[in-house]
């Protein structure tokens, strides 16, 4: 009898063959090594995962929103398109197309330095910036293996994970111009009023064509 159940496990060893998982979680040995190596420990280091546990649904939102979803713009001879909105379109073309899932590693190759030197310049203290870098790869990860999960044959079994499922789901296959968050639903989405009732939204006809870019065959 041939099994057809996409379990957990089976989600997580197609999860560690992807480069991205593996450059953030580099990312995060080297945080939390050089965060104790520190020390310095304060009230704030225990702050700040939860300002940046509560921000978060507002930054994914706005990346999604913003960066992901940006529309080329030409400025005289020159268009403005980055990587990310490029492959997130092709994402959105066939969201079951599994790299396509993770953010492409040669941007990792430069977000993760820029995150580094906000960690260590941006702070004041060093301890509080390797604070914030450690928690900011944890979340990373995170983001990537929620994003994942959902576009994986499994199932949903817990009724706050099938919230989340759904959430972003219905941003692909019901209408791209809504449910930009990712990890959470009800978040952002509510009070940036991008949640409405599914069923009072129409599907729109470029959920799998962002902006239209690609010619109808």
């Amino acid at each position: 009898m041939t099994r057809n159940i996409f379990t957990l496990g089976d989600a997580a060893r197609e999860f560690i063959k992807h480069p991205t998982p593996w450059m953030i979680g580099g990312a995060l040995v080297f945080a939390v090594v050089a965060r104790v190596v520190v020390g310095d420990f304060r009230l704030t280091d225990g702050l700040v995962p939860v300002v940046m546990l509560a921000s978060f649904p507002f930054f994914e939102w706005i990346v999604h929103v913003f960066v992901l979803h940006w529309k080329p713009r030409k400025f005289g001879r020159f268009t403005v398109d980055s990587l990310l909105a490029r492959d997130h379109r092709r994402h959105h073309v066939d969201p079951r197309d599994i790299p396509l899932i993770f953010i492409p590693w040669r941007a990792l190759l430069w977000i993760l330095p820029l995150a580094t030197a906000v960690a260590l310049l941006a702070f004041p203290r060093p301890g509080l910036g390797l604070t914030f870098l450690s928690f900011l790869t944890v979340l990373g990860l995170g983001y990537e293996w929620c994003h994942y999960l959902i576009h994986s044959d499994y199932k949903p079994k817990r009724s706050a994970y099938r919230a989340v499922w759904r959430n972003h789901r219905q941003h692909h296959y019901k209408n791209e111009h809504y449910w930009f968050t990712v990890t959470t639903a009800g978040t952002a989405d509510r009070v940036l009023r991008t949640d409405p009732d599914p069923a009072a939204v129409p599907t729109s006809p470029t959920a799998k064509n962002l902006h239209a870019l690609t010619p109808a065959r």
